[in-house]
């Protein structure tokens, strides 16, 4: 039993699918289940119909609307010789079920129409993947995630009901793997109220290994654009060094930090398990890759992990109290209650300074409820960079001459906030 995940750069357009089919066809004669995201930058696309739709702008709706049907088209296009094809009906049905939603004026809350209407990208990519492979033979099932991980109504970042996720997916996995391979939706889950949620932006990664742990796979394996687990992006550095074995401890570690290449809750139900995780490219599947499991590694590379679009808040005492233990409690609970992520700390005595993900929306009734007490600054447009296994002289020739904000070193971690325009 083998789980894969592709995200959307692997199914971006046609050719990038034909690509992902010859990889799959590798292992057509393995029980296998395929996780697929959005194709290409759907989800950013989709984000743009809702907040259209959010606003009421009937034009820009129908606009980014229509770019997402276009793009969609081509790949149908390009992989289907004939527009009689079902899927193109599919496909087209499945438009129809979104302008139902959107036809009518916003009654719910954001996060949950975000997850009715950003959820559309991955059941396209999911409907046209699958119909592809059919059509070249490689027999397939197509898997409505929705009726197998189960959550709460915590909408964009909704929490597994794990019971019933497990009951869920050893009831109807099974019988569909004795048909074929089975392609079903990263990022999205069901209420018990057949609502669509979301498991937090990139959570295809996650959706994977729940599947791997309610299944007991032999192994999990993601496939990127890259050649594996780097000590740093490539983006940004020239040429890092591939990670080939990684821990657990150390990769959840990273992705703790803010490495992208997987997501952060993506390791613990793949660890209870003891299920290795393979990160390969989708380029270069020949390639070495890098492995992730129950290793225990004595040294590692530096590895600088960047973590983007991050803001840092100073919070003082207005009435000069201590910000103790009681207070730290109260901010915390604040923190918790807005659904603000919390990355760095530093406090004094009056003052409390963190560094979270910038959400705007979010810090501000944040602040609008904290500034009873206190009185809050807040700086945009920041990085935070957290440099694991570092050294004297990686940070010398890294961070010397840049203005830093806020740092903290425990061993040899450290991490640093930045302006978002330094250059590393």
């Amino acid at each position: 039993m083998r789980i894969f995940k592709f995200g959307g750069a692997s199914i971006k357009d046609a050719e990038a699918i034909k690509n992902v089919a010859n990889i799959v066809r590798r292992f057509k004669d393995d029980e296998l289940l395929i996780v697929i995201s959005a194709s290409g930058k759907t989800t950013n696309a989709m984000e743009l119909v809702l907040t259209s739709y959010w606003d009421k702008n009937r034009k820009k709706i129908k606009e980014h609307l229509d770019k997402v049907k276009a793009n969609h088209l081509a790949i149908l296009n390009d992989l289907f010789d004939s527009p009689d094809h079902p899927v193109f009906n599919e496909i087209h049905d499945t438009f129809i079920d979104l302008e139902w939603i959107l036809e009518e004026e916003p009654q719910d809350s954001f996060d949950f129409l975000y997850d009715q209407i950003v959820s559309t990208g991955e059941l396209l990519s999911t409907k046209i993947v699958a119909a592809y492979f059919n059509l070249i033979n490689l027999t397939t099932n197509w898997l409505d995630v929705r009726d197998c991980i189960l959550t709460d109504n915590t909408y964009r970042d909704a929490n597994i009901n794990w019971d019933a996720t497990k009951a869920s997916i050893s009831a109807k996995i099974p019988p569909l793997l004795q048909k074929g391979l089975i392609i079903t939706q990263g990022f999205l889950g069901g209420t018990s109220e057949n609502f669509t949620t979301t498991l937090g932006r990139e959570g295809s990664d996650f959706s994977a290994a729940i599947f791997s742990y309610c299944l007991n796979a032999k192994e999990m394996s993601i496939w990127k654009d890259v050649e594996g687990v780097l000590t740093a992006d490539p983006r940004l550095f020239d040429n890092p060094p591939l990670i080939e074995k990684l821990s657990y401890t150390e990769a959840i570690e990273m992705t703790y930090y803010g490495a992208q290449v997987i997501h952060p809750k993506t390791i613990r139900p793949l660890q209870n398990k003891k299920i290795p995780l393979y990160v390969k490219s989708f380029l270069n599947p020949e390639g070495t890759g890098t492995v992730i499991g129950q290793f225990d590694v004595k040294e590692y590379e530096p590895m600088i992990v960047v973590k983007k679009n991050q803001a840092l808040l100073k919070i003082v005492s207005k009435d000069f109290y201590f910000v103790d233990e009681a207070r730290f409690s109260n901010l915390f609970a604040s923190m918790y209650k807005h659904r603000i992520k919390v990355n760095m700390t530093q406090n004094t005595a009056l003052a409390f300074s963190v560094c979270v993900n910038d959400s705007p929306d979010k810090i501000k009734r944040l602040i609008e409820e904290l500034s009873i007490d206190y009185t809050i600054d807040k700086i945009e447009n920041l990085k935070l960079i957290t440099v694991r296994h570092s050294s004297t002289a990686v940070f010398k020739r890294i961070f010397e001459g840049k203005k830093i904000y806020l740092e903290e070193k425990i061993r040899s971690n450290i991490q640093l906030v930045m302006n978002k325009d330094e250059v590393l």
